[in-house]
């Protein structure tokens, strides 16, 4: 018997199967100094440990994406460690609260298979959840993952495919923020003088200002996450694949494009709920991230008139500036982009 992980392909995952994840990891002030280096964050909630303080929080919560990445990192060696890749997420909930010093770890279930005509891959679908140290549930996500088979000639699957909501409903969301007083939300030292009622459904927002992506920046974050995926890691490998090279971990473009939303989004300082999410085409180093933002919708939270709630859809683009708002076309994308992100963002009222 082997002593090494080579990951799970297609056939080894079986319908219902639930996977416990190893590695607990305790999130420090460390982790998140150098998430906001690497993703350049400047919401103030989660920058100043006063400015929480004031607002009703007990101090800076964890960058809601940075628990994300910690949780899905998790999941990789398991999940994904043999991916060809990911191809989006759904139904996507942050349910409570995550401060420096607390543990995180995560279980995933298998709620759908479906093998792909060609016989040499499948796709996966997974419900992840991560737990802190009391056993509370932080976080809960589906993902779907295309997966190489280890024997194209083994049987197919019964195809089951997961029924997911488009979006999830305001009265799902805010478990994760606590009542805040938006009498002390100063909103010069948050950097932005538009609150909920300030954005209207239809419109659209140039976040202006772009990031290149340097080799050494998207593995360090990817391993901060402590995600596996060799096709972020090994150019030895990558390098006689299809792409010639390393791939950007989708989560680092997904925080790319958060970290540029600030011009414009300053006071949406909670990303509450992740409805869905299309990584559009792949990213490499060396190349500039943009970003747009259209607001979907404006919501009331039942029972709360310190904060509404946005449904906005962000996209990111690769040497591309967002002026002229690029979205889809005829065929389908601009083939500047390369995230489609769908998702509900809180912001004081």
């Amino acid at each position: 018997m082997s002593k090494t992980n080579s990951g799970n392909f297609f056939e080894d995952f079986q319908l219902g199967q639930v996977i416990v994840h190893a590695t607990p990891r305790t999130v420090t002030t460390g982790d998140v100094a150098l998430y906001t280096a690497l993703c350049g964050g400047r919401f103030a909630v989660q920058s100043s440990d006063a400015f929480a303080h004031a607002i009703g929080y007990p101090r800076s919560p964890v960058d809601d994406l940075l628990v994300f990445h910690i949780v899905f990192g998790k999941t990789v060696p398991d999940i994904s460690l043999n991916a060809v890749a990911n191809l989006g997420y759904a139904d996507c909930r942050f349910l409570v609260a995550v401060y420096p010093g607390d543990t995180l770890s995560a279980t995933s279930e298998v709620i759908g298979l479906k093998e792909n005509s060609n016989g040499q891959t499948g796709v996966v679908y997974v419900r992840s959840r991560g737990f802190n140290q009391h056993g509370d549930a932080v976080l809960e996500y589906v993902r779907w993952v295309m997966v190489r088979k280890r024997d194209p000639k083994s049987p197919a699957p019964a195809e089951v495919t997961p029924q997911l909501p488009r979006a999830l409903a305001p009265d799902q969301l805010g478990d994760a923020c606590p009542v805040i007083d938006r009498r002390k939300y100063d909103l010069a030292l948050a950097g932005s003088r538009h609150r909920w009622g300030d954005y209207l459904p239809g419109e659209k927002i140039d976040h202006v200002d772009g990031m290149t992506v340097e080799e050494a920046e998207h593995q360090l974050a990817t391993r901060l996450y402590q995600n596996t995926a060799k096709v972020h890691f090994n150019q030895f490998t990558e390098g006689q694949g299809r792409f010639g090279r390393r791939l950007i971990y989708g989560g680092h473009v997904i925080s790319l494009a958060r970290g540029l939303t600030f011009n414009g989004l300053g006071n949406a300082f909670h990303i509450a709920a992740i409805n869905g999410g299309r990584h559009v085409s792949p990213l490499f180093a060396g190349l500039t991230v943009f970003a747009w933002t259209e607001v979907l919708e404006r919501a009331e939270i039942q029972g709360r008139d310190d904060v509404g709630a946005l449904r906005l859809r962000t996209i990111a683009t690769k040497d591309q500036p967002c002026a002229a708002h690029p979205h889809k076309q005829d065929e389908g994308y601009d083939p500047s982009v390369i995230l489609d992100l769908d998702y509900w963002a809180l912001i004081p009222r």
